[in-house]
């Protein structure tokens, strides 16, 4: 089939700001490319031509980084292309499916959501029921996220399907596993004073909704149980800018003042991120908001990171068979540091818990698995229910 996939219109594909979206679709376009004709449509970067074909995909890369603007241009693109593309598939954004399925009518749309587009802020309630209308399939990263679609617009539940995300499973490895990640957890140990500690990891932008300050306060009480820890938080205000907000100033004044080594490294690019998930010990995601489902999960997972969770979302959805914990209270720092008491405490049941998650991971969680169901979904046609 001929396809064509619209990405969001604030970070590029391939993923050379970040962003968890164009990392999905570059984990699972050229699997996809294989057996279809592959163009993907997204925003400009000063970094990347506006045409260029790599391997069998096709990029197209118009103006963006507001959505009237970026709408615009799809919409102009799709419109000189109608007849092209059999299957459309928008990632993220509900607003542009109307104005796509005008100017391509005859096309298949496929819906991608991974957070919270379809609320009543982000979109008009009646603009909602004529999106889920022409849509042939609701693609979601989390059940969370389709449930929550589901009840807020009443819509029919077979009209929706979960795709959880994927992981580079050869890039994401447990750091004993070759001598060229020892060799650089040995380094940056080295390089940030961290010696033989028990390193805990926190990966993701730091912004108050992801609670990176509730863990630098969790660290205080945590020492008093283990003095041997130290905390790395790895991440800027947003994908690839490193500009200090007030709140990453209030993380960084928390981090100088703690009695425990805290390192906050700014903005990591996507393709040295990890080499910190092999210098850490523990992962910890500390989402305070209902978080459709972060995709550190499944680094710490394929890393072979034992990782503690929030009850948000759908964060919990990944926690099984005792790969992580969940915290029910992350608002609390003492409920972070009694779970990573537990965890601390236990180096069998730390090795252990990793293990289970790198199986996890290779089992469920690799870009052939999101590309095969992805395939599914655009070769199984309208639902007949």
């Amino acid at each position: 089939m001929k396809v064509l996939m619209i990405s969001t219109e604030k970070l590029p594909v391939p993923p050379v700001r970040g962003g968890a979206i164009q990392t999905y679709i570059s984990g699972i376009a050229p699997l996809l490319s294989r057996k279809h004709d592959l163009t993907i449509l997204g925003t400009s970067d000063p970094g990347l031509p506006e045409r260029e074909k790599k391997g069998k995909i096709r990029y197209v890369r118009v103006e963006g980084g507001y959505l009237d603007v970026y709408k615009r241009e799809v919409v102009k693109y799709v419109k000189k292309h109608r007849k092209k593309f059999d299957v459309i598939h928008i990632f993220n954004r509900p607003r542009l499916v109307l104005p796509v399925h005008k100017a391509a009518p005859r096309a298949r749309i496929i819906l991608s959501m991974h957070n919270d587009m379809f609320d009543p802020e982000k979109l008009d309630p009646k603009e909602a029921k004529q999106v889920l209308k022409k849509v042939e399939k609701v693609v979601t990263i989390s059940d969370y996220v389709g449930r929550r679609i589901r009840e807020l617009h009443k819509a029919k539940p077979s009209k929706f399907r979960t795709i959880y995300s994927g992981v580079d499973l050869q890039r994401f490895t447990p750091w004993d596993q070759s001598k060229k990640a020892l060799r650089i957890r040995k380094k940056l140990r080295r390089q940030y004073g961290l010696g033989s500690k028990k390193v805990i990891l926190y990966v993701g932008r730091i912004s108050p909704k992801k609670g990176a300050d509730i863990l630098v306060r969790a660290m205080n009480e945590l020492k008093k149980r283990h003095p041997d820890i130290a905390l790395v938080v790895v991440g800027g205000r947003w994908f690839s800018d490193d500009r200090v907000s007030d709140y990453t100033a209030y993380v960084r004044a928390l981090a100088k003042r703690s009695s425990v080594p805290i390192i906050t490294t700014g903005y990591v690019s996507g393709d040295k991120i990890h080499e910190w998930f092999w210098a850490g010990d523990v992962f910890v995601c500390t989402s305070l908001w209902q978080e459709p489902l972060a995709r550190v999960h499944f680094e710490a997972m394929a890393s072979g990171l034992p990782f503690i969770t929030t009850k948000r979302g759908g964060n919990p959805e990944v926690v099984e068979k005792r790969n992580g914990m969940v915290v029910d209270r992350p608002e609390d720092p003492k409920a972070f540091a009694n779970a990573l008491s537990k965890l601390l405490k236990d180096k069998s049941k730390r090795r252990q818990m990793g293990r289970k998650g790198r199986s996890l991971a290779e089992k469920k969680y690799g870009w052939k698995r999101v590309a095969k169901e992805v395939g599914s979904v655009w070769k199984a046609g309208p639902s007949k229910r």
